[in-house]
């Protein structure tokens, strides 16, 4: 196994430097783009309502993700409360929304990265992190101080802010972004957010500047690179076709998209017709078209 990125960072230095950058910025945090400016430090909730410390809902090997992430022992899954958006039909709500979970500190959090590392998982794969990045990086650093060598996955709704992305390469080794909708104006209808399309290509055009395509060992377990999730919508809401062809085209047509059929109406989903039913296998087919006509070849 190649060594993780944040490896070369922690050894001269600069992970360290980082830490202290980052934790610098809960005092006026403009991590995501809420921009709140509130100090999580003093107790001062914005958007997200996390203050100083995550809450987890839990850890484990997870074998529900992507193969080339999964193995034979599993991706290394740490489950964070609290988000940076308010989809109205989402599935985890009780965690996403009420915040649910166990509050733990950096170090916790370092000694739950560890734990899954002895339990073989192939990697430490960060679900919803957009909103917790400094607690993330101080606990890689901890965690590297006592032995952690497994490659990090930022696995996020998308909705991040570049100029964040950027303070973490060197850091993350594989991005998994969502993609959600393409148009803005249905990204604040249903996800509760600004100017979720603009913000989440540039994001993404970010991540892969850093990591490129997604690369496999000899075993077929990725190590780096990106990969991308697309949730297929009832009635095309998401706007497929241009989401594809922005991956073909502003990114590479070898990217890894994972083109998601499992769309079903939770929540609150029920108050919009339109997303009041699941999808039907012809448009999820349709979907499968779109991303093959625009000459994507990992679907």
């Amino acid at each position: 196994m190649k060594p993780p990125s944040y490896m070369k960072l922690f050894k001269n230095g600069e992970l360290k430097k980082r830490v202290e950058v980052f934790k610098n910025m809960l005092k006026n945090c403009v991590l995501c783009p809420h921009q709140c400016e509130v100090n999580r430090l003093k107790g001062e909730a914005g958007y997200c309502r996390t203050l100083e410390k995550v809450v987890i809902s839990g850890s484990a090997a997870h074998f529900g993700e992507e193969p080339e992430l999964v193995g034979d022992n599993g991706s290394g899954t740490i489950f964070f409360s609290h988000c940076n958006m308010k989809c109205v039909f989402c599935q985890n709500y009780e965690i996403s929304h009420c915040g649910e979970g166990e509050e733990i500190n950096s170090h916790q959090l370092a000694n739950t990265m560890l734990s899954l590392q002895k339990n073989g998982c192939h990697n430490i794969n960060l679900v919803s992190p957009s909103h917790i990045v400094p607690q993330i990086v101080e606990a890689i650093y901890i965690a590297a101080e006592k032995g952690l060598e497994l490659p990090i996955i930022y696995n996020s709704n998308g909705y991040d802010l570049t100029d964040t992305i950027k303070l973490l390469e060197g850091i993350i080794d594989i991005y998994m972004p969502d993609i959600k909708f393409s148009d803005d104006l249905l990204g604040e209808k249903y996800l509760g957010v600004k100017n979720y399309y603009r913000i989440t290509t540039n994001a993404v055009k970010e991540m892969f500047r850093q990591v490129g395509n997604l690369k496999l060992d000899d075993d077929g377990i990725a190590y780096k690179g990106l990969l991308i999730r697309h949730l297929v919508m009832p009635q095309n809401l998401a706007g497929t076709e241009k989401i594809m062809e922005f991956i073909a085209t502003e990114l590479s047509k070898e990217t890894y998209v994972n083109i998601m059929p499992q769309y079903s109406p939770e929540f609150k989903a029920f108050y919009y017709k339109e997303l009041s039913e699941g999808i039907t296998n012809n448009e999820f087919n349709k979907a499968l078209e779109i991303a093959q006509k625009a000459g994507l070849t990992n679907i």
